[in-house]
């Protein structure tokens, strides 16, 4: 039965792993590694900056794009709090609560690109065809130079 346990563990851990990479790539595509409260909301403002300067946001995009960075740094704070929570609590988790949490940063991640996706399109609508285009190549590739280099040899 332990194996089993171990497996499961191991399993759920990979899964973790995996939707915590999609949620970085999802909310913003700089990689910047954190150990503290105060190094992910660096992480986050670096984000939402990258993202402004590769989308070359105009006078006129602002306002909507304050609302798209403002979603960018809830969920991202919202995602730094439960993961911390996760971690702070790995090695005395039952598998039952391992699975809460983990469903708890599932619904998180799903919650918070439900609120990005409208700001976001109503900016998107405003974008030129070149923003578009830049705004579809990072969201499809996140951060990747060498992605982004073969998207445009397409």
């Amino acid at each position: 039965m332990k194996l089993c346990v171990n497996q499961f563990t191991y399993a759920s851990a990979r899964v973790i792993a995996a939707t915590v990479m999609v949620a970085s790539v999802a909310f913003a595509p700089v990689v910047v590694l954190a150990a503290d409260k105060d190094a992910h909301e660096d992480r986050a403002e670096l984000r939402v900056k990258d993202m402004h300067a590769k989308l070359k946001i105009t006078p006129a995009q602002e306002a909507e794009w304050t609302k798209v960075a403002q979603a960018m740094r809830d969920n991202a704070k919202t995602m730094d709090t439960l993961t911390q929570a996760r971690m702070d609590h790995a090695k005395t988790m039952t598998a039952v609560d391992d699975l809460k949490s983990y469903g708890e940063i599932a619904d998180a991640h799903a919650d918070g690109i439900k609120k990005l996706t409208p700001v976001f399109a109503t900016l998107y609508a405003d974008m030129s065809d070149t923003q578009k285009k830049e705004a579809d190549i990072l969201f499809r590739h996140g951060d990747s130079k060498s992605a982004h280099k073969k998207s445009e040899a397409k």
